[in-house]
């Protein structure tokens, strides 16, 4: 290889880290910690656990959260639902043990667990997602999503902060490089 091919290719390189490293991130959170999505079982916390969690994180559009629980459910519900404790139309529900919700936007969502009892013993979550500085040609934000992974897919800890940075751009960059340098 000539050394103007190896310095395009080292260039090249360097630019796809930095667009990397600009790149958009976003974090993802366990629910509740090590414990998950489950009944509150003391009355100290009754009925502030998660929000108590929620609280003490941070959450920008883009962020995601991890429901972990075991023969419950979650819901995504208006705020009359979530202070009620009582859900006739849900925005989003799902039972699957290991889900997913995507926070596509600013301001506050309501979850509560959809299993009789369990959300008036404490089982629900307030979570206020922060605006976030755009730029003028940023895409409007998609409606949220729940997704199912199989509950092999995720890594076990307390509050599971998975950095994802990616840009096309800097995909394509790195790419051409790759073919440069062969």
């Amino acid at each position: 290889m000539s050394p103007s091919k190896k310095i395009i290719t080292l260039v090249t390189i360097l630019v796809s880290f930095f667009l990397f490293s600009c790149g958009v991130s976003s974090t993802e959170l366990e629910v509740g910690g090590e414990d998950g999505w489950v009944v509150p079982n003391s009355n100290k916390t009754h009925g502030y656990m998660f929000n108590q969690w929620a609280s003490h994180n941070r959450f920008k559009v883009g962020d995601t959260i991890r429901f972990k629980y075991k023969k419950d459910s979650v819901l995504v519900v208006s705020e009359d639902e979530y202070k009620e404790c009582k859900a006739t139309k849900p925005q989003l529900y799902s039972n699957n043990q290991d889900t997913v919700f995507k926070l596509d936007r600013p301001g506050l969502f309501y979850f509560i667990s959809g299993v009789s009892g369990h959300c008036e013993k404490g089982q629900k979550m307030i979570i206020k997602v922060m605006e976030t500085e755009s730029s003028p040609d940023s895409p409007p934000p998609s409606s949220s999503s729940f997704s199912s992974l199989p509950a092999s897919t995720h890594k076990k800890s307390s509050a599971l902060k998975t950095a994802v940075q990616f840009t096309s751009s800097g995909f394509v960059v790195l790419i051409v490089s790759v073919l440069v340098w062969h």
